[in-house]
């Protein structure tokens, strides 16, 4: 498996996996827009951003994330990673891929010097908790959101 940085090549199978909850999505129903093209351009030229891609050896995209490097004042200053977006594609769910993205990604968050990596995941998504309890991630805080 190869981890690494997402390219623009990489946005259609990246928004294929971010709308696929549940069942697979049909690559065709996904549309590349300007909307999604300005989004990625920008997490693209922001150092504090990453998407994030595991790919087979054929470079199919398998799985992605997005990585956001937060500095802080609190926690003596220390930088901690916020990780969103998890997805598996979902014919190879259940084949170790979401542990090897998310190691990979602890990794990297390590090698940068944060000392301490959040990530968010929707209340009703109970097996992808239990994904990340068996990674070590612990339940800490309760999320709030207002959508504007």
């Amino acid at each position: 498996m190869i981890f690494r940085t997402a390219t623009r090549q990489d946005l259609p199978a990246v928004l294929v996996l971010l709308a696929d909850e549940e069942k697979a999505v049909d690559p065709a129903s996904v549309v590349v827009d300007a909307v999604h093209e300005q989004a990625f351009a920008a997490i693209d030229s922001d150092s504090r951003n990453e998407m994030l891609v595991l790919t087979d050896g054929s470079g199919t995209v398998l799985g992605c994330l997005q990585a956001t490097y937060i500095p802080g004042l609190g926690r003596h200053g220390d930088e901690r990673v916020l990780v969103e977006a998890v997805r598996i594609r979902a014919d190879r769910r259940g084949e170790g891929l979401g542990r090897e993205l998310i190691t990979r990604a602890v990794e990297r968050a390590r090698e940068r010097g944060c000392t301490l990596v959040q990530l968010t995941s929707h209340k009703r998504r109970g097996d992808a908790h239990r994904f990340y309890t068996s990674l070590g991630f612990s339940r800490s805080h309760e999320g709030f959101r207002l959508a504007l």
